[in-house]
């Protein structure tokens, strides 16, 4: 539906990068392919914690799912993905604490914090959204 570049200190700690590049998509539509995540519930900078898949065998997040959505929308990790390269993202947040020397393109939006979906989100993505949280 969405694909955020999120540059919070929260996600930099979590992955131990510069910023988390989530897809986000209906959980009825990822399929895995063989075997079962183990699902470890965290905290998270809201306040009201997330839970993330990862592989039993590697360890390596391939999803969360936040509070706010619950199950139904998965955050997939988009560096897991056979074809990355296919998700830039369609926003960068949590710009202000951006690592310096990150170079933003000035094609793609950019918000301090977090933004209002219906300001950024294509009509069709926020008709899906709507019709899988009612």
């Amino acid at each position: 539906m969405f694909v955020h570049c999120c540059h919070c200190r929260w996600c930099q700690r979590e992955t131990g990068a510069s910023f988390a590049l989530n897809a986000l998509i209906e959980a009825d539509r990822v399929v895995l392919l063989q075997g079962m995540p183990d699902i470890t519930a965290t905290p998270s900078l809201s306040g009201k914690g997330q839970k993330i898949a990862r592989c039993p065998n590697c360890r390596i997040a391939l999803w969360s799912n936040y509070a706010g959505a619950g199950d139904a929308i998965k955050f997939v990790r988009v560096g897991t993905l056979d074809q990355p390269d296919q998700l830039r993202p369609d926003i960068h947040i949590y710009t202000t604490s951006k690592q310096p020397w990150v170079t933003l393109s000035p094609d793609i939006p950019a918000v301090d914090g977090y933004y209002r979906r219906e300001d950024y989100w294509p009509a069709e993505s926020l008709a899906r959204r709507r019709a899988l949280l009612g």
